[in-house]
């Protein structure tokens, strides 16, 4: 057993063994895996094997697609045979929202290349000759898909690994990890001792256990998975002995299961309400092969769908349930990327489609091991996605939901209620009274929207289709009304946010943005640090505010921050209430060793209240004696003030495109502030807001968002960050990446699009955009600007497409429209409202 390696992988199944072959096919030779027991004995073993392409996160569905693109190249290069059945997968469709769905996923799936067939029902009749048609609206179809033999996969990968230099150490225990003084990581097993630059977590089911040798809270917790396996079936004999193809993987979404062939009969696998969480410390250091005690009268209802839709399933008997462990995050998708806190400390956990992510996941990672960054844009997996409240209590109830809405309609506007309210701003029962309908980020309640009172739908005259998955609202208030419904399309709400947003513009709104991320820098080296890192100049006079962003090293866009100068050596830095534990963590790693400057995340002491709008300077004035005309408060700057007997930073900045100021307060003093606002603002109509207002609202000024129109996929120059760049600093993260595209030519350009003839579907985001049958961009988001009166998208189109006036179609919800590229900030391009 070596004593040294440049990369330890910990964990023999499919995922673990994946990452180091892909560390060996990026020339790393000095690489070694450490399994416990034998390779494939945690999850890998029992896993149905499937490849579902399908899938609406951008991050996953790349990693998804490239894995079932590689699996039958694995298998050529290394003489393994990985059990690989293109079969196809069909998804069944019986409801309208269901359809939508597929509709929305379609675009999605065209613009990352993954090949998507429309079927009608008489095609699924035709290539599933035992499933019943009798009220289904049509289906999906990945003819690229099928399954795999996850152990046979496992060992393909283990062959190919080996064969480029790497090793694989079984039963083989991991005692205990430490960190160096030299910064590498002492990996102690029962069998000696490895010394690594890099450590991956591949561990599955030991996730968590593996985290704690770290000081890590991994937010990984595994839920209960059953499958049924029945005896062979005269039918699918006879097909066999014919000849015939194997009919295919079969998904009947609204029921929650999938089918397959198995060995002449049949494989049916559900997403069951009630599955529960299990190993939540780790299963015992003697599992190996391990299944849980099948609960069948859990799986009833499915079992009762699944012989209506193929009656066959009932007409033989059960051979074996399989009843095992799969790994579960709160949001069902994995966390692959860097360790917080930890340099070179890496995990590959969480994988609730393991078989089916194990190559992407693999790819990726050792792309950001290798280069330093991933070439693909990994921000729905970051591990750092989730902060120090994903902790036991809140994993049990999210992991059990994300399991339990494995097959629900993925809403656009859902906003799931496990594990809620979690993290509330002072202010949030304030915000209730007045009508808010909650939203969560990063475990923060913040107002979507706000219900006049009364306002709402009877459950009971709700007409849900008769499927066992047929939620598409939040559960009703007290006084028995559902206030939203959720929708691919213009829901219940769309007046209401229209409402609000005109309000913002034509009088005053408040809105809660307690949850942005929030930073203190200071220290003698703190402005040549950070002027180091992005790409624009750093605000210079004390009080002044710029937008800043730090880049990866090829020139995309990592984070981005707003600046305010409040000292010679102090800096207040505001970002994205999603990405704290990602930004601090960036931030925290990009340190100078010296000690000269000093960071602290200060997001849960300051509560921040958004006040914009014409009539905004009228309200805070009468409460402060501090000068707020244009003179003496211009716009990009802010300045410590008091509010009646308060006091806050007030920025005068905003994501709206009107008058206004981010009033960011001790978080304490929050309702003293809320309440001091509202009375002042009676007497210039001031009401509260959202963020769906606030999302439209930004639309219309083509303001940016991470990860959507911001991305390390595109350079910040392909984004339209001209005037935030500047490629005459002497140095920062980035630069020379953006000289070289800026000289050779960029791939992409970002477009505002304005789309005609919408009646009740705007772009979401990731539609389509085509010139004929040619697809040349995507839509990065989209809605309906009220100030307008336009249906708008943003997007990234080809650069010879993106000149203003140039006609483009864009597909939304399978409907091509019309669209026209259009000036930046349709709505105040000189930006005189901003300025007033």
């Amino acid at each position: 057993m070596r004593t040294h390696a440049r990369a330890v992988v910990i964990g023999g199944g499919v995922v673990g063994v994946s990452t180091l072959y892909h560390l060996a096919k990026k020339g790393w030779d000095d690489v070694c895996l450490i399994e416990r027991k034998e390779l494939t004995s945690g999850s890998t073993w029992h896993a149905a094997g499937l490849l579902p392409l399908f899938n609406v996160s951008y991050s996953v569905g790349q990693l998804h697609k490239y894995s079932v693109a590689t699996y039958e190249s694995l298998q050529e290069e290394t003489g393994q045979d990985v059990g690989l059945r293109k079969v196809s997968n069909i998804r069944l469709a019986r409801t309208r929202d269901r359809w939508d769905e597929f509709l929305y996923y379609s675009g999605i799936a065209e613009t990352i290349g993954v090949n998507v067939k429309i079927l009608t029902p008489e095609q699924v009749q035709e290539i599933w000759p035992l499933c019943e048609t009798e009220g289904l609206l049509g289906a999906i179809q990945h003819v690229d898909d099928g399954y795999v033999q996850p152990a046979d996969l496992t060992q393909a990968y283990a062959k190919g690994a080996r064969a480029r230099g790497a090793e694989i150490y079984r039963y083989t225990t991991v005692l205990g990890i430490e960190q160096l003084a030299s910064g590498e990581w002492l990996v102690k097993t029962d069998k000696g001792d490895i010394t690594a630059e890099h450590v991956i977590s591949a561990t599955g089911n030991f996730a968590r256990k593996t985290g704690e040798m770290v000081g890590l809270d991994i937010p990984v917790i595994p839920v209960e998975h059953q499958y049924i396996v029945t005896e062979a079936h005269p039918a699918i004999k006879e097909r066999k002995a014919q000849g015939l193809p194997e009919m295919g993987v079969l998904r009947e979404a609204d029921s929650s299961w999938y089918m397959r062939e198995e060995a002449g009969g049949l494989l049916l696998g559900p997403y069951e309400v009630g599955a529960p969480v299990c190993y939540v410390d780790a299963p015992s250091d003697q599992s190996e092969y391990e299944l849980f005690q099948e609960d069948l009268d859990r799986l009833m209802p499915y079992i009762e769908t699944a012989i209506a839709r193929v009656p066959a399933f009932g007409e033989v008997g059960i051979k074996k349930v399989y009843n095992g462990a799969i790994a579960y995050t709160p949001d069902g998708s994995p966390i692959v990327g860097p360790a917080w806190d930890l340099k070179n400390f890496w995990l590959n956990e969480g994988h609730s489609f393991g078989v089916t992510a194990a190559g992407g996941a693999g790819w990726q990672l050792a792309e950001w091991i290798v280069e330093g960054e991933p070439t693909i844009d990994m921000m729905g997996v970051d591990p750092r996605r989730f902060g120090p409240y994903a902790t036991r209590g809140y994993l049990r109830e999210k992991n059990e939901e994300a399991y339990a809405n494995v097959f629900t309609v993925h809403y656009p506007d859902e906003e799931r209620l496990a594990g809620r309210p979690l993290k509330r701003a002072p202010c949030y029962d304030r915000m209730k009274a007045l009508g808010a309908v909650f939203g969560s980020v990063y475990g923060w309640e913040r107002p979507n929207w706000f219900a006049p009172e009364g306002f709402g739908v009877e459950e009971r005259a709700l007409d849900k289709p008769d499927v066992l998955l047929n939620h598409n609202h939040p559960p009703a208030a007290a006084d028995g009304k559902v206030k939203e419904l959720w929708s691919f399309r213009r829901s219940n709400y769309f007046e209401q946010v229209g409402r609000e947003a005109r309000h913002v513009h034509e009088a005053a709104g408040l809105l809660d943005m307690s949850a942005f991320s929030k930073f203190e820098v200071w220290g003698p080296g703190a402005e040549a640090w950070l002027d180091s890192l992005v790409a624009n100049r750093i605000p210079k006079k004390i009080g002044r505010i710029g937008l800043a962003h730090l880049l990866t090293k090829a020139g995309g866009v990592r984070s981005e921050f707003t600046i305010y100068r409040e000292g010679p050596q102090r800096f207040y830095l505001v970002s994205a209430g999603a990405y704290e534990r990602h930004d601090f963590d960036t931030l925290q790693k990009l340190l100078p060793p010296d000690g000269s400057v000093m960071l602290q995340k200060v997001t849960t002491q300051y509560g921040v209240l958004v006040l914009a709008g014409p009539q905004s300077r009228a309200i805070l004035q009468s409460l402060t004696d501090a000068d707020l005309s244009t003179p003496a408060f211009p716009w990009l700057t802010g300045k410590t003030i008091n509010v009646g007997h308060a006091t806050a930073r007030a920025l005068r900045v905003n994501f709206v495109g009107e008058l206004g100021w981010e009033l960011h307060h001790p978080i304490e003093m929050q309702t003293t502030i809320f309440d001091l606002l509202m009375e002042a603002g009676r007497a210039h109509d001031l009401k509260p807001f959202g963020i769906r207002a606030m999302d439209a609202l930004r639309i219309e000024k083509s303001y940016r968002l991470i990860p959507r129109e911001l991305s390390i996929e595109y350079a910040a120059l392909e984004s339209g960050l001209d005037r935030f760049v500047h490629l005459n600093k002497a140095s920062f993260i980035g630069r020379e990446a953006l000289v070289e595209k800026q000289q050779v030519g960029f791939d992409w350009a970002f477009a505002t699009l304005d789309v005609h003839d919408v009646s009740d579907a705007d772009a979401r985001g990731n539609e389509p955009i085509y010139v004929g049958d040619q697809l040349i961009g995507r839509a990065t988001s989209g809605g309906f600007g009220w100030r307008t009166d336009k249906s708008l998208a943003l997007g990234m189109v080809r650069p010879d497409y993106a000149e203003f006036g140039t006609e483009l179609e864009i597909s939304i919800l399978g409907k091509r429209h019309m669209a026209t590229v259009v000036p930046e900030s349709p709505f105040d391009a000189d930006n005189e409202r901003l300025r007033a």
